[in-house]
């Protein structure tokens, strides 16, 4: 029998993550054991990353270096399928590596994809730090 394919959502990440109410951490990473197993097979979005990087650099105010661990850890776990995981990871290395906003680096990862080398913006300061971005003004 197939296993069956079910959403993850955001909450159920940062509870694993932050620990911050024990009895669910348990319950992800039982559910997260399971689908490692086969028993389940998760799928997310690359909006969940964006969500869960938000909410652990604004909400928790974690450094962007322990964000970057955090959803690697998210991207390389076992049954689970991030869409575009592919531009989620090249998006979370420059977001640490570049200080940039996780926004903008994964906008900028979706460019180089589709081959975009300019962007209209008047976020400079960020798109500038991108080698092979033109940035332009409107």
């Amino acid at each position: 029998m197939e296993a069956e394919t079910v959403f993850a959502d955001t909450n159920l990440f940062l509870r694993y993550l932050t620990d911050d109410i024990p009895e669910q951490a348990d319950a992800v990473e039982a559910l997260l054991r399971r689908a490692a197993k086969g028993e389940v097979s998760l799928v997310t979005t690359s909006l969940v990353i964006a969500e869960i990087v938000w909410t652990l650099e604004i909400y928790y105010h974690l450094p962007k270096r322990d964000v970057q661990a955090k959803v690697l850890a998210i991207l390389n776990t076992s049954g689970l399928d991030v869409s575009d995981s592919d531009l989620a990871l090249q998006a979370i290395g420059a977001y640490a590596e570049k200080n940039v906003d996780y926004i903008d680096a994964y906008n900028v990862a979706w460019m180089h994809k589709n081959n975009i080398g300019s962007a209209y913006t008047f976020d400079q300061k960020h798109f500038n730090r991108f080698e092979g971005i033109v940035v332009k003004m409107p």
